[in-house]
């Protein structure tokens, strides 16, 4: 009977000793493992807008819809024709709707009879292209329609013409690497005035991917950009 009580005794002390062991490693494991920087890395791109939209009103005056309707259509034709002669493709025009306001039913209009004019007309008018050059060349010359008696407005006053870059899923795997590659270039530094090692990565945050102009005067040419945040493990 003592013998036995002996030996649970002497199984319990080991089976201590050895839970003792593998707690205090495993202490000993997590403070190491919590040993991290978390840093940023950068990665910026400047490139070439691949795809415009203008999308353009035709305004046109009269006080009668009959002859209102004939100078619509043959503006628009020579809209149309113009841009063919600049060298667009049919698919890359497109005629929208025509709208028609009459001053005197603008109850909001107190001086309607001091108008010149009855009918407002607005006729959209729509380039779409991934030629960049050939839409500004067009935009310069642009200027002969006045000659017509053809006046051009923007639908968007704020930003005539809109400048789209399309090709981000390229760029992406290259930026992330090199945001990758800066963050670490980040954390070596970190940890030589700390007398570490950088070692592997414990967590990882990718930024979204931003596009802006680069500037209000170039909106055809985009600055890429995006911040990754990144956990290395230090080690000594």
């Amino acid at each position: 009977m003592m013998k036995t009580d002996w030996l649970k005794i002497i199984l319990i002390c080991i089976s201590i000793v050895i839970a003792g062991y593998f707690v205090g490693n495993m202490h000993k494991t997590g403070k190491k493992y919590d040993r991290f920087v978390q840093v940023k890395g950068l990665s910026e791109r400047e490139v070439n807008a691949d795809l415009a939209v203008w999308p353009i009103n035709i305004t046109l005056t009269g006080n009668d819809l009959n002859t209102l309707k004939s100078d619509i259509e043959s503006q628009n034709s020579e809209v149309y024709n113009f841009f063919i002669a600049q060298g667009f493709d049919k698919n890359e025009l497109t005629k929208g709707s025509t709208n028609i306001n009459d001053v005197r039913a603008d109850i909001y209009n107190s001086n309607f009879q001091n108008n010149t004019f009855r009918y407002l007309a607005k006729s959209e008018f729509t380039v779409r292209t991934n030629d960049i050059d050939k839409l500004q060349k067009a935009l310069s010359e642009s200027l002969e329609l006045m000659s017509k008696g053809i006046i051009l407005g923007s639908k968007n006053t704020w930003r005539p013409i809109e400048y789209i870059f399309t090709g981000l899923n390229e760029l992406k795997p290259p930026m992330i690497e090199e945001a990758t590659k800066n963050a670490r270039e980040v954390a070596e530094k970190f940890a030589r005035d700390s007398d570490a090692q950088v070692g592997e990565i414990r967590m990882a945050s990718q930024g979204l991917f931003s596009i802006t102009d680069r500037d209000e005067n170039t909106p055809q040419i985009k600055l890429v950009r995006v911040v990754s945040t990144i956990d290395f493990q230090l080690e000594n």
